[in-house]
């Protein structure tokens, strides 16, 4: 795909339509032609998210049908989805700024954001505004896209498609209803389309309760350790149920610890590796934290994906913030927030089961996949948390066979799909725990399928 414009935007001159200044409730910056839009919102008195919007090259004035928009979510939480998401998985350039044949912008428009506040460019004016829970994030992510349908010309005619992986699917969970609710209220003028849940987080009990008979299958662990895990998987369910959730997260951490231990630390993001070793990962130092080893690796895992010219924290800090603008002088852009982490102490466990119900009583598209060997968020996990929903359409769907899919002139299945009503689940085979860079043809194959988009 040929996209010179977004190599040569690095260069070129800016409009504004807004400026940045304390107390505005938007300010936008883009290129002039307009093919890409970029700014803050400040949500609440103090916290201001960061956006940036990319208007495919595929988009035409007269669309046989109307053009998609994803807003990618990325998870951590505390991950930054302007630089993570965008440079090393979907977006249209890649850590070396050069154009990515695989980039998700030939399907769709692309927004990413750096939710929630104090993750990546976005910030807080004091530490006591950081969210503490799924549904805060939601009501800030919600602020933004209301004031995106005044400053982003295509969104309002746009259906619009919240994509997610990891922690992302509960931002994605809670701020789809957040959207729904507020288009039924008449509150927001959007399409809330459909929402994909990569690799998430939506049922932490389920993910955890998975991790030793996967790990036990592929000769991971043995039956010996299998049995310490599981009573250690017992715990957080325990402790679940309870309602003690901060406990529940370290018992959970606990787990992780023991499993690295005995399996010879396997790579929780791809169960065929050793920690460290998988081809966009690099080794991270232990801090004696499993929370803090786990956070970190968030953070890392993407970036061999960096050229030895280019790091992300270096274009991030130098020649990206150069070319936006409106970044603080003296802020320091970062992978992974440990404030936003930490903050979320009280919600990280909490299931959101009850919200895709939710979306998929309002007839909105939810599709989940997950990657084949990835472990943290495994895909029998996801398959356990989805046979606990009250949608009416379940039993059909989970009595539907597969259908294989394949991808350009590769040889063999690359997944499985199946779909019924408005619920599908993708099996995405040979891809961990992220999908987009593990098997990118794939991937773009389907976000095609999800967002039914006109480009071949």
């Amino acid at each position: 795909m040929d996209m010179p414009c977004y190599a040569l935007a690095l260069l070129l001159p800016l409009f504004c339509l807004g400026s940045l200044h304390a107390g505005s409730a938007a300010s936008t910056t883009g290129t002039p032609d307009g093919s890409e839009l970029w700014g803050y919102v400040e949500v609440r008195p103090g916290a201001h998210l960061f956006w940036w919007y990319y208007k495919s090259p595929q988009r035409t004035s007269t669309p046989s049908k109307p053009w998609p928009t994803v807003l990618w979510l990325q998870g951590g939480p505390g991950a930054s989805g302007v630089g993570l998401g965008n440079f090393q998985e979907i977006g249209p350039l890649d850590v070396d700024l050069k154009p990515r044949n695989s980039t998700w912008l030939q399907k769709a428009d692309l927004i990413f954001l750096d939710n929630p506040v104090g993750t990546g460019y976005s910030y807080v004016e004091n530490n006591t505004l950081f969210v503490t829970t799924d549904w805060q994030q939601a009501v800030d992510a919600t602020a933004v896209l209301k004031a995106l349908v005044k400053e982003v010309p295509t969104l309002q005619g746009s259906p619009l498609f919240l994509v997610a992986e990891s922690y992302g699917g509960k931002y994605a969970a809670t701020l789809g209803v957040s959207i729904a609710r507020a288009v039924r209220a008449g509150e927001l003028n959007i399409t809330l389309a459909g929402v994909a849940l990569g690799d998430s987080w939506i049922s932490p009990e389920d993910f955890t309760l998975a991790y030793t008979p996967l790990l036990l299958s592929v000769s991971r662990l043995d039956d010996n350790a299998g049995d310490e895990a599981n009573k250690k998987a017992e715990t957080v369910k325990k402790q679940i149920a309870a309602g003690q959730w901060a406990a529940s997260q370290k018992s959970w951490g606990d787990l992780l610890d023991f499993i690295a231990t005995k399996s010879g630390n396997v790579d929780v993001y791809n169960f065929l590796l050793d920690s460290g070793m998988d081809p966009v990962s690099t080794p991270v130092a232990s801090t004696g934290s499993s929370l803090a080893n786990l956070q970190a690796k968030y953070s890392t895992y993407l970036s061999s994906q960096d050229s030895a010219s280019n790091t992300i924290d270096g274009i991030m800090n130098g020649v990206i913030k150069e070319k936006l603008k409106i970044i603080p002088k003296d802020f320091k852009w970062g992978q992974q927030s440990d404030s936003v982490y930490y903050a979320l102490v009280n919600d990280f466990m909490k299931p959101r089961i009850d919200e895709i119900d939710e979306l998929l009583s309002y007839g909105v598209n939810v599709t989940v996949y997950n990657g084949q060997v990835d472990v943290i968020c495994s895909t029998d996990g996801a398959e356990a948390w989805v046979q606990k929903l009250k949608w009416d359409g379940l039993k059909t769907f989970l009595s539907l066979p597969r259908q294989p899919l394949y991808c350009g002139a590769s040889k063999g299945v690359k997944a499985f799909v199946r779909s019924y009503k408005n619920l599908h689940f993708y099996w995405i085979l040979g891809a961990g725990h992220y999908v987009p860079v593990d098997q990118p043809c794939i991937a773009l194959s389907m976000i095609s399928s999800i967002t039914q988009s006109a480009a071949s």
